[in-house]
């Protein structure tokens, strides 16, 4: 993911969708390519702080789906 790292910020700054994690944390996600998707797991300490637990490339947003939607960019 070292190649991403603007990318990944993107995602927690601008995410297309935020869902829930099982522990507390969010997860971020915009797509990159046709199907092919950033999730970052973070957590956020206060409002204006936080910090990214891991990031990830996955196909399967489905997956992500099946989460508790927090919000979404409307279209």
């Amino acid at each position: 993911m070292a190649g991403y790292y603007f990318e990944v910020l993107e995602t927690v700054e601008e995410p297309e969708a935020i869902y829930e994690g099982k522990m507390g944390e969010c997860i971020a996600v915009i797509e990159i390519d046709n199907g092919k998707y950033i999730a970052v797991v973070y957590r956020e300490l206060s409002k204006g702080d936080g910090f990214a637990i891991t990031a990830f490339l996955t196909r399967r947003r489905g997956q992500l789906e099946r989460r508790r939607k927090i919000w979404w960019k409307r279209r």
